[in-house]
């Protein structure tokens, strides 16, 4: 058995590899198969006392590029245009398309900000993270005018704050309308980060329900897929805030009943609690920084946060993203084995934790892993990915900043991207999924590296960790130096040279880093060659 487990392996790398990132799973069973993951942290929860959230864009349509909008004025009584997103297979590799469906009035000045699909961070470090989670499907209105991508940009463009975001999200959406399905934005300043979660109001009606809440300052949060917000206390302004219509829309369809407790997720978004692809993934995140609470893997439900047991590090936050749950009962490799010369059982070298779901369902892993619909945190088919810094203590141009990965984070590295900077890489800016394989576009050095990478991920992990990690390590310990630098500059009175040292120290490393992915593919394509 443990041999045709391995024949059966190989040759489902070879039918389905070569084809990873044009599989489009969209009839995945129980949950969201593009679905992303956002980790938010307090300031208190962090070892430097960062306020972070991040994102990881688990999808096989958004674009794979990221820009720089700049900050604008606009004149007095012109309009910003709202698009929705549908979907185009015309070009190279699937893709969105946006379509205009309206306007609303514009403001006069807006920020900048880095435009990734769904736009992260602005020049005020206010930043951003997000998760679909689905609801009711009765909630889903096409007569609105704004959608997750257009909210988050709306919320850079305009706010400083992460309350100021909220506040003005909610008047938006009441009078122009959510256009999407159930979402959570994970937004944080320099100060705190909430979870907002928003849903439509129903067919053909205008507005939105949502509620929001604050991650305490010395905890950790995670949205994977699934409402997490449950009680609210709307008397507790300080860590919660919801639509007006919050009760009486529930009421009306009914789905909570007076003298019943009123729990969020439940009323609004039930069927994603009963998704392991989440609940799973809640628990390892959790388990991941505060083991001694001993939660259960099975439970229905966790806390919304959690105090981890030892503060929170950049290393820490790159390491749980690109968890498999290796070494747990979760693991879907464990059961992969093959016993060598000597007689010892081992993990196959072939056994890959990034199996596209067909593979994983061939093979029944662990009593049919795959048809249970769960999901790693670490994705094969991530686009990009952001852990993101908001500090407090700094200048905004330096306070800033979003630490950017291409493709699977667990093939991958993390540069530094400051809110501040006006340009970025050429290779960063292409759009690799409109051009098909390109070496001009940053997303195919790493999306190659990880797809070669997956087919020998016992091995090749190692390679690809002896690159990555030392470079991860050294922009981690470098990133004070370059602060300093750019700081002296700021008290200088030259804001424009700061700006532009930082501009530069991102570009350089975005090359770097694109240089080194195109090597590190070359290198396993000859190293393993012969394996096969």
């Amino acid at each position: 058995m443990k041999n045709q487990n391995i024949i059966l392996v190989i040759f489902a790398i070879f039918t389905s590899y070569f084809a990873l990132a044009q599989v489009d799973r969209s009839d995945w069973e129980g949950g969201f198969p593009e679905a992303c993951t956002s980790i938010t942290c307090g300031k208190s929860a962090t070892v430097d006392g960062s306020v972070i959230t991040s994102h990881t864009d688990d999808s096989h349509r958004t674009r794979s590029n990221i820009l720089i909008t700049a900050a604008k004025k606009h004149k007095k009584g012109s309009m910003a245009p709202m698009y929705t997103r549908k979907a185009f297979d015309t070009l190279p590799m699937p893709v969105y398309r946006h379509h205009k469906i309206g306007e609303i009035p514009q403001v006069e000045q807006t920020y900048a900000f880095i435009n990734s699909a769904y736009p992260c961070q602005n020049e005020k470090q206010l930043a951003m993270g997000e998760s679909t989670f689905g609801g009711h499907e009765e909630l889903i209105s096409d007569k609105g005018l704004i959608d997750c991508q257009r909210l988050c940009q709306l919320m850079l463009e305009r706010c400083t704050t992460a309350r100021q975001a909220i506040k003005m999200a909610g008047e938006l959406l009441e009078a122009y309308g959510w256009n999407d399905s159930g979402e959570c934005l994970t937004i944080a300043d320099p100060k705190e980060v909430w979870h907002f979660e928003v849903l439509g109001p129903g067919k053909d009606k205008i507005g939105a329900v949502w509620a929001a809440q604050r991650v305490p300052d010395d905890h950790i949060s995670v949205n994977a897929n699934a409402s997490t917000i449950k009680e609210i206390d709307l008397t507790n302004s300080d860590y919660f805030m919801a639509s007006g219509n919050v009760y009486s829309l529930a009421r009306e369809m009914g789905w909570w009943n007076d003298g019943e407790t009123f729990r969020f997720c439940y009323a609004y978004a039930p069927e994603s609690r009963t998704s392991l692809a989440s609940r799973r993934r809640e628990w390892r995140v959790f388990d991941l920084v505060a083991p001694s609470l001993k939660l259960d893997p099975n439970a229905e439900n966790y806390p919304f946060s959690v105090k981890p047991d030892d503060k929170i590090s950049l290393e820490k936050l790159v390491t749980i993203f690109g968890d498999s749950y290796e070494g747990t009962d979760f693991d879907m490799t464990k059961n992969l084995t093959v016993t060598d010369k000597d007689g010892k059982t081992t993990i196959s070298p072939l056994a890959n934790p990034q199996m596209p779901y067909d593979m994983n369902k061939m093979l029944r892993i662990n009593g049919g892993w795959g048809w249970r619909g769960e999901r790693n945190i670490a994705r094969w088919y991530t686009m990009y990915a952001t852990i993101i810094q908001c500090r407090h203590w700094l200048p905004d141009e330096v306070g800033g900043v979003t630490w950017l990965a291409l493709d699977n984070v667990a093939s991958s590295v993390y540069i530094p991207v400051y809110c501040s900077v006006t340009d970025l890489p050429e290779t960063y800016k292409t759009d690799g999924r409109q051009t098909g394989f390109s070496k001009k576009a940053a997303w195919w050095a790493f999306n190659r590296l990880g797809t070669l990478a997956a087919h020998r991920w016992g091995d090749m992990r190692k390679d690809v960790s002896d690159v990555w990690k030392p470079m991860q390590l050294g922009l981690f310990i470098n990133q004070p130096i370059i602060e300093k630098q750019a700081q002296e500059l700021l008290k200088s009175g030259k804001t424009k040279e700061a700006i532009a040292l930082l501009t530069k120290y991102s570009i350089d490393w975005g090359n770097k880093a694109v240089d080194e992915a195109w090597l590190l593919g070359d290198h396993l394509w000859t190293k393993y060659d012969e394996l096969w």
